[in-house]
């Protein structure tokens, strides 16, 4: 038998997802390329489970993944103002705190002083 691929048989890309535990959502871990469907699960297995546990792997070929076409995209976007609904401008919460908390011994300091 010879080591050499037959030029007739074709690889295809498949992407692997892994899940963690029964809560988490599955992840993209990396693409591979391998004749079919079982020899693409049996070297996700080989190469993704000795690096890290999962309780459940999705090994999909590329082509049937569905994606938006970049003209469509733009259709995602909301249509009405409900920013309020983010939380935004919490990340410097305790440095503003500790400013208001030096001003504030700043000025009790200032009073006891001046009486």
């Amino acid at each position: 038998m010879s080591n050499q691929v037959n030029s007739n048989e074709s690889f295809l890309i498949f992407e692997v997802f892994s899940q963690k535990n029964p809560t988490s959502s599955f992840v993209h871990q990396f693409s591979l390329l391998a004749p079919n469907k079982e020899v693409a699960m049996t070297m996700a297995r080989e190469n993704f489970l000795r690096r890290e546990p999962c309780i459940n792997l999705w090994v999909v070929q590329r082509e049937d993944i569905h994606v938006l076409p970049v003209e469509e995209r733009p259709l995602l976007q909301r249509l009405d103002n409900k920013s309020y609904r983010e939380t935004k401008g919490y990340g410097d919460l305790q440095s503003r705190w500790r400013a208001h908390k030096e001003e504030y011994d700043k000025r009790m300091k200032n009073a006891e002083s001046g009486s």
